[in-house]
């Protein structure tokens, strides 16, 4: 019952081996959109939820905060998506919002530009230049966004367990080695990758129910969970304290809670 996410530069195939690989292993195929969609019944803007995943912080950008709040309910959506596994999502960001859980298995792939200029010349009528120029934008923004959020360069292949490059491999040659990889027991799930994968979505739902709560939506936390115990870290003035315990205790699957200042 393994998760499987794809990451890849934008026009390089992934859709289209994301779906092949879910359809030859009988696995749910999750995008984006499907994320955007469960994240935005929090009651927030869906065009928000897209740029959140897709467009780095600038330097002093007043918006910063409402990406933070984006992320937090994107990460919740995603967790709640594939907790139950046998699930493939196709996303930038899926090898790092699912970090920690053995048996997700974080797939990169990599294609050369002629491929993904003819890629994008198949959706709208660019030159190869003009369509080269947008891919180099759209990675540079991902690349951007990967190193703000978490201090890691994108394409930093030990970021993967697999990185599969479509210059000589097909697409269904390279579903069958994604494929393969998901049968072997290194990535099958155990009783500790199960817990870690609940303790990650409890956490991600009570991180999420604090951004969008009004006393508390101004607090950016780090929020852990083991066995339902949850522990909320962050920055405030002492009266948020006792909301904000309130707010995750009453998160569904929340056994306790401790509250404490941000580690220094």
């Amino acid at each position: 019952m393994a998760v499987i996410t794809i990451s890849r530069g934008s026009f390089s195939g992934g859709r289209m081996l994301a779906e092949r690989t879910a359809a030859r292993l009988g696995y749910r195929c999750l995008d984006r959109d499907a994320i955007v969609e469960k994240a935005a019944a929090y009651g927030v803007s869906h065009q928000g939820l897209r740029d959140a995943l897709e467009r780095p912080p600038t330097i002093g950008d007043r918006f910063r905060h409402t990406k933070y709040v984006y992320l937090s309910l994107i990460q919740a959506a995603l967790t709640e998506g594939v907790r139950e596994g046998n699930a493939v999502y196709h996303g930038n960001a899926g090898h790092l919002l699912l970090r920690d859980v053995s048996h997700v298995i974080r797939i990169r792939i990599i294609a050369p530009m002629a491929f993904r200029i003819a890629a994008v010349q198949t959706e709208r009528p660019q030159t190869a230049d003009e369509a080269a120029a947008h891919i180099r934008e759209v990675d540079q923004d991902r690349q951007k966004w990967a190193h703000y959020l978490y201090g890691v360069d994108w394409s930093d292949a030990s970021l993967y367990d697999l990185v599969l490059n479509l210059e000589h491999l097909s697409l269904e040659q390279a579903c069958e080695i994604i494929a393969a990889v998901a049968r072997q027991d290194a990535f099958k799930e155990t009783p500790a990758s199960r817990a870690a994968m609940r303790d990650l979505a409890l956490a991600s739902r009570v991180q999420a129910h604090l951004a969008v709560t009004p006393e508390t939506l101004h607090v950016e936390v780090d929020v852990t969970a083991r066995d339902g115990a949850v522990v909320v870290r962050g920055t405030w003035a002492t009266p948020v304290t006792e909301v904000v315990r309130t707010v995750a205790a009453g998160v569904q699957g929340v056994a306790g809670v401790e509250v404490g200042p941000a580690a220094t």
